[in-house]
């Protein structure tokens, strides 16, 4: 938990103070109470800013949830003015909703002044749309951590007038079409623990022992939501196809929370028509992911325009082989040769990706080497925390 410590120089500077004149006060809303991507990142940031020189105070929509529980190390507080049905993830936000968010800015606007919040950082759309106003109204620097579409209309056309600074999380996110908001912008990319590890044989041997599939079986990864953007049904096709290409057993491991969909019953009505020597099977969440995707041959991504998928990352560090869509943000993860990417919405052609992958011993023992290296050197924690903080103290003393 972060101390209340009066702040120390680092590195020969001297902090910024906060308007109480004691470490600066950083404000983090979370909307919703379904855990993703956005939490993971928030709380590696928060996990490694200088408790002397921060004070983090998250804001759950719902206090004893399952958000306010991941959070659980840190000071929280409930959400002044949390509404009776939370905002959809992803769905359009019209004039009622526009009406919604505005009836609790007052409120807190209000709770921002009484805390002495510096900055409110907000790290998704129905956060923003909340809170945004508010941060500005109170005086607060806003830093809206855009995870998303570069088209967004937030992105656009709010961000630009209400935002201190707009983080996202790869060059495709970057705004789209606003001088505005891409003067604002800065890529940050998301933290990860780079000193992780795994043991892969063990892991596999407890998938395989665990579904009862031969040892021989190649084992393709799924990790996520079950969302449109992220194609689940294209996945199933995929390894229904590299099934047929192969003469070992193919089995698609889709971990995730089943209550998170988009597909409603399309996707476990497809799984049921898997044939010849494929197989898929439903995980549900798993912890820590990073130990279950050790344990897969490969991780297909078949998603569209995913700003910069987490599970790519983590499969380079743990030496998991990356077949993706050339879409959104997975090239820029993947450049340099850490993966191999195919067509959008192919699953056949990721089924050739990926057999052609498998049927080359030397080039996937370079993609290991070389992924793993560079995931380490672009997506350590501590350059994520270098770069938020520097310009957490840059707002304070502007």
């Amino acid at each position: 938990m972060n101390s209340l410590a009066a702040p120390v120089p680092l590195g020969g500077e001297i902090p910024a103070r906060g308007r109480t004149g004691g470490p600066l006060t950083i404000c983090f809303p979370f909307a919703g109470d379904e855990l993703g991507g956005s939490h993971v990142s928030a709380r590696g940031l928060m996990e490694g800013l200088d408790p002397a020189r921060y004070r983090l105070l998250v804001v759950p929509e719902v206090p004893d949830g399952t958000i306010a529980e991941f959070f659980g190390a840190f000071t929280r507080t409930p959400d002044p003015a949390a509404p009776r049905r939370s905002f959809v993830p992803g769905a359009r936000f019209g004039p009622g909703k526009v009406l919604r968010a505005l009836a609790g800015v007052p409120r807190r606007a209000r709770f921002l002044r009484e805390h002495g919040i510096d900055v409110v950082h907000s790290n998704d759309g129905r956060s923003h749309a909340s809170w945004a106003l508010a941060a500005r109204l109170a005086g607060a620097r806003l830093v809206w951590h855009h995870r998303g579409d570069p088209d967004a209309r937030g992105l656009r056309f709010v961000a630009p007038l209400l935002a201190s600074r707009i983080f996202t999380v790869s060059r495709f996110s970057l705004p789209q079409g606003s001088s505005e908001a891409a003067r604002a912008a800065q890529v940050v990319y998301s933290p990860f623990d780079t000193s992780v590890s795994a043991d892969w044989a063990a892991m596999r041997a407890r998938i395989v022992e665990e579904l009862g599939c031969p040892p021989d079986a190649l084992l393709c990864g799924w990790f996520g939501n079950f969302v449109k953007r992220k194609r689940p049904l294209e996945f199933v096709e995929a390894v229904e196809r590299l099934g047929a290409m192969l003469d070992r057993p193919v089995v698609g491991l889709m971990f995730g929370d089943p209550r998170n969909t988009e597909v409603g019953d399309a996707l476990p009505e497809r799984i049921a028509r898997v044939s010849g020597n494929a197989r898929v099977h439903m995980m549900g969440y798993r912890s820590p992911g990073h130990e279950w995707l050790a344990g897969c041959d490969l991780l297909l991504v078949p998603a569209a325009r995913e700003p910069l998928g987490r599970t790519l990352v983590e499969a380079m560090l743990v030496g998991t082989l990356v077949v993706a869509t050339d879409s959104g943000g997975n090239p820029e993860a993947l450049e340099g040769g850490c993966g191999v990417l195919c067509p959008l919405d192919d699953p056949a052609a990721m089924a050739r990706a990926a057999a052609d992958l498998l049927a080359d011993p030397e080039r996937i023992d370079a993609i290991r080497r070389h992924a793993r290296l560079e995931a380490r050197r672009r997506f350590s924690k501590e350059n994520h925390v270098r770069q938020v903080s520097a310009v957490y103290e840059e707002l304070a003393r502007g």
